[in-house]
């Protein structure tokens, strides 16, 4: 069952391939926003995944950060997710990310339950337009 406060945590270090340098949203080598953003993906998806019924998932469809500090290649990434509504099958989860010096980003997720098969039937059929 999906209750407000569920909550995780999942930690990356940073390297050569999660560079804005690398990902193409920069040119220096550091932590890349969409390196951040998947990351706060990641972690909201993993926090509630154990929760939901067989055959279900979620899908991210809103995700408002901002990304206050660079974070160099060496430095470990730290993300923690806290859902803090439920509103059938809309979830909002607060993020945050910090490095070992301390903040670097934090935001709101909303994701969507879905089936999984009926969500990727939906999506396969955009093939046969």
């Amino acid at each position: 069952m999906l209750t407000v406060g569920i909550s995780n945590e999942i930690s990356r270090e940073v390297v050569r391939e999660n560079t804005a340098a690398a990902v193409g949203s920069g040119t220096l080598e550091v932590f890349a926003t969409p390196a951040m953003a998947a990351l706060m993906e990641e972690t909201c998806l993993k926090s509630v995944q154990e929760h939901l019924e067989e055959g279900s998932g979620t899908v991210g469809t809103a995700l408002t950060i901002s990304h206050v500090s660079a974070t160099p290649v060496g430095m470990h990434v730290r993300c923690i997710s806290k859902l803090v509504e439920v509103d059938g099958r809309r979830l909002v989860f607060d993020v945050q990310a910090f490095d070992e010096a301390g903040l670097i980003g934090q935001g709101t997720h909303e994701r969507f339950v879905i089936e999984n098969e009926k969500f990727f039937q939906k999506a396969c059929r955009k093939l046969e337009q």
